[in-house]
């Protein structure tokens, strides 16, 4: 026993040294022990970059800060420590590839990067395999987001958020078309189509997308602007590299592209380029003089600024100053090792296993079986995709499509020695000149009202805005479509004698519309049609959206289904669907004075002459000797007067003042009623009547033959014909040609009711084509300044039959439009013989015919009250005869019944 313990506790030390010795070799690799009570010393991470490039003099000293921040704060991982494995992609797809491959070799549980899209297609497919997540902090393809690629995470914005910005800047400004200068990879192809996606919900568009191979040298690159210069947009979108972006700008200044005729518009590729320079370099600026450009929007915080401080004592940085990327590199790394610190502390052990499918096949000699398996990689993905974490860039946090919340950018625009931010756009609410944060607290609002954005300083040191294209300088002219007419040749037709072939009211308008234009635009008019029969318009037009010509001008129409596929302008003449009948003049009747009235107006109108002389005779009986006289001769006075008043040549004077009053109003309504009728025969003897029964688009209700004519001769023909010999009963038709029909037939047919459609005849463009709303402003301008009126009197100069087109036909007048006036007639009559009437009355309530002499004594009162009740049982006769007396005999009698009565009063009893 004594010899045996010496040599146990021998063996115990040797067993305990080996399985520190394995722990340790374990660890390098980043291999736990297979306990759950123990957290690993080392994790393994590795970091894809490249070096020697814009970004990445920027990314390495931030990842390797970010790995040293972590080691040097035990709250973030405790003892565990963070291991970077770096491997130099070299901007190249297959060496970043193999670089790939190689770290995978080392067993990291997950890698930062790469910054090119390129490369993160191919090793996405890696990283699949192995499950080791990828944490990309400068891969901007949207297409990397896709379910293709669920090991690969996005710690930058996508170029989806970024496109859509430009896009609302393209609208913001007014602007349809642009140019997109591209770099033909995965990063700028895939760029660009998301650009074409999000100007097309601005109904704006790519007019062309001159790309070109990455590393191209400054002749291919020289060829290209060459090429694009020539074309009409103005417009251009750069999405390049950082470390060639530049060269561009260089190549476009000695090509006098920087001027103020041109729009540049970049990615963030360009802030990446100056932000990493400070101060900027001068040369560098002096290129992009005006240019417009996007930078991913990260807040001002203290964090921030902490890391600006810690920037400058970095060491082994080859910048003074750093891009977004870095950024967003160094959240990159706090990001995962969060992650990795949820892993462990959920008990979870970090493990690896041979893939049974990377096997060396063949005699390889690549040794794909050193490629293993990180066992617990679906695990640590969904860990990193539920952390919420707020770093320099912001808050942190993954969508349902794991690109991150609150997309946001800076707007800048660069001028003299500095970068100047004009406003901000984020996904929530568009474009603002406040930041992202402050929005996020407000509904969103992304209304084209509410986008604004401060002054920008354009190409050329002005503050104009570029009109953003040009006619195109390539030597091509727009080809105009001119339908080539039958008829009607003054509006538009083929002319040999004219250098451009074609003349008429249209293209008299269009030339002069073109030359208010502030630039020239040369032009080649092509005839559509055969001359032998009037073109489809339809199909003309429909031939201008097809791209076979590239506009039309001539007497097309503007109707719904063609303004959904050109675009057309302000419309140069007004132009409605109208109806032409034939008419003839109405034949003279020996009855044509009765025609004005219809008979209830006659007979009312006889009436009222009988019933205003019978009341003026009431009224006037009494007061005016030439109403008075025999039966008979008072008969006849009332009829006298009465239809005398008609032509206001009665003889009789009227005294009393209600009578005057009746006069009065009776003479003014036969002042209208002589009037009316005056214009109502002249009318009816002077108006052409039609020949059929069509006033009008109700009166083309009923079932007709519709008929296809080709010309005016053919409208002449068939109208004079009428339906009933073959012929046609109206014309439907445009104003304009309607207009010069009746001047050719010289007033022998006429309009009928009104215009059933409105619209007007412009000029053609294709979609978005910036000639249609140029011209619509000239087009403006010649109606302002009285040229489009003498273009048409030239051409289109009214008919002398024009006042009598719009006469209407006559028909008699009824009682119905004269009922007021008999009405306030009738009233003032009645009111007039009810005054009366109560005057007299009382009158004949105060007269006693059988009075006695006045030497009788006075009865007392109560026979006087009998002698009233006895008046007023008196005989319609008395009254009669009462009402026949003069007024100024009934006067006299009622003084002396006064008298008598008050003198009797006075007497003794």
């Amino acid at each position: 026993m004594e010899l045996d313990e010496p040599i146990m506790k021998t063996n115990m030390l040797f067993l305990i040294f080996g399985l520190w010795v394995m722990v340790v070799a374990m660890a390098d690799k980043g291999i736990t022990v297979n306990t759950s009570s123990r957290r690993p010393k080392v994790v393994n991470i590795g970091a894809l970059l490249t070096v020697n490039s814009v970004i990445g003099r920027s990314v390495k000293p931030a990842i390797i800060a970010a790995v040293d921040d972590i080691n040097s704060n035990p709250s973030i991982l405790g003892e565990t420590h963070l291991n970077l494995i770096l491997h130099d992609t070299n901007c190249s797809g297959f060496i970043g590839t193999i670089e790939a491959l190689e770290l995978m070799e080392k067993d990291v549980v997950a890698a930062i990067g790469p910054q090119s899209s390129t490369i993160a297609h191919v090793i996405s497919h890696v990283v699949n395999e192995l499950q080791v997540p990828l944490i990309s902090f400068g891969a901007t393809d949207p297409t990397l987001a896709a379910l293709q690629y669920p090991y690969f995470l996005r710690m930058t914005q996508s170029d989806y958020y970024q496109m859509s910005a430009i896009a609302d800047l393209v609208e913001y400004f007014e602007y349809k078309e642009v140019i997109a200068i591209f770099v033909d990879d995965d990063y700028g192809r895939n760029g660009i189509s998301s650009l074409g996606d999000s100007l097309a919900k601005n109904r704006a568009k790519i007019s062309y997308k001159a790309a070109f191979t990455p590393g191209a040298s400054e002749t291919d690159i020289s060829e290209l602007l060459t090429e694009v210069n020539l074309m009409e947009s103005r417009v251009y979108v750069v999405h390049v590299n950082p470390d060639s972006g530049l060269q561009i700008f260089s190549i476009a200044k000695k090509l006098n592209m920087m001027t103020s005729d041109y729009v540049w518009i970049t990615t963030d590729w360009l802030l990446a380029v100056l932000d990493s320079q400070e101060p900027p370099d001068p040369d560098a600026m002096g290129l992009v003089q005006g240019v417009l450009s996007l930078r991913p929007h990260t807040p001002n915080s203290n964090y921030k600024k902490t890391f600006i401080t810690k920037w400058k004592n970095i060491k082994e940085k080859e910048t003074n100053s750093f891009n977004s990327y870095a950024l967003y590199a160094y959240d990159s790394v706090f990001f995962l090792a969060h992650a990795i610190d949820t892993f462990l502390k959920s008990n979870q052990e970090i493990t690896f296993s041979s893939d049974p499918k990377l096997k060396n096949n063949n005699g390889s000699h690549l040794q794909l079986s050193a490629l293993q398996t990180f066992d617990q990689g679906q695990k640590l993905l969904e860990t990193l995709l539920s952390t919420n974490y707020t770093g320099l860039t912001g808050e942190i946090r993954f969508d349902p499509d794991k690109n991150l919340v609150h997309p946001a950018y800076d707007v800048l625009n660069m001028g003299g020695t500095g970068v100047r931010t004009i406003g901000y756009w984020s996904n929530y609410s568009g474009l603002s000149v406040n930041s992202p944060e402050t929005l996020y607290k407000k509904p969103a609002n992304s209304s084209t009202s509410a986008q604004r954005l401060y002054s920008v300083i354009w190409p050329g040191e002005t503050s104009v805005k570029p009109r953003g294209w040009v006619f195109p300088n390539n030597g091509k002219p727009l080809r105009i479509v001119v339908p080539y007419r039958h008829s009607y040749k003054e509006v538009v037709t083929k002319d040999v004698r004219s250098p451009e072939g074609v003349r008429g009211y249209s293209i008299d308008v269009f030339d002069a519309a073109v030359n208010l234009l502030p630039y020239p635009v040369p032009r080649k008019y092509i005839l559509y049609g055969d001359g032998v029969r009037n073109p489809s318009y339809s199909n003309l037009v429909a031939a201008v959206a097809e791209n076979i010509y590239d506009a039309a001008v001539g007497d097309v129409t503007i109707i719904t289904n063609r303004t959904r596929i050109v675009d057309f302008t302000q419309p140069y003449m007004e132009s409605g669907l109208v109806i032409v009948v034939p008419v003839k003049k109405s034949k003279t009747s020996p009855w044509a004075f009765l025609q004005p009235f219809t008979i209830e107006m006659w007979l009312v109108t006889g009436g009222f002459f009988l019933l205003v002389g019978f009341v003026v005779w009431i009224l006037e009986h009494r007061l005016n000797h030439e109403f008075r006289g025999p039966p008979s001769q008072q008969i006849i006075t009332i009829f006298w007067f009465s239809f005398s008043t008609m032509f206001f040549s009665h003889r009789e004077n009227t005294v009393s003042t209600l009578g005057r009053l009746v006069l009065l109003l009776w003479l003014f309504v036969v002042l209208i009623i002589n009037s009316s009728y005056t214009a109502s025969l002249t009318s009816i003897l002077t108006v052409q009547q039609l020949t059929s029964g069509i006033e009008g688009l109700d009166g083309m209700l009923a079932k007709s033959r519709i008929r296809s004519l080709k010309d005016s001769e053919d409208y002449l023909n068939a109208l004079r014909l009428g339906p009933k010999f073959g012929g046609v009963a109206a014309i439907v038709d445009e104003l304009p040609y309607i207009e010069l029909f009746m001047s050719y037939t010289k007033c022998e047919f006429r309009i009928v009711g009104q215009e059933f459609t409105k619209s007007g005849w412009g000029f053609a463009f294709q979609r978005d084509s910036p000639l249609a709303l140029d011209l619509s402003t000239a087009i403006l301008q010649l109606s302002e300044n009285g040229e489009l009126q003498r273009i048409h009197d030239k051409w289109l100069a009214s008919s002398s039959c024009s006042s009598k087109v719009t006469e209407i036909d006559v028909s008699s007048l009824s009682l119905s439009s004269f009922w007021g006036l008999f009405l306030i007639c009738g009233v003032a009559c009645f009111i007039s013989l009810s005054i009366y009437f109560c005057r007299v009355l009382c009158q004949y309530r105060r007269f006693n015919p059988d009075e006695e002499e006045p030497h009788e004594l006075p009865e007392p009162e109560s026979a006087r009250r009998s002698e009233r009740r006895t008046f007023r049982s008196t005989s319609f006769k008395d009254l009669i005869d009462f009402y026949d007396k003069k007024e100024a005999e009934i006067k006299e009698m009622l003084k002396r019944n006064r008298r008598q009565v008050n003198g009797h009063n006075d007497s003794p009893l």
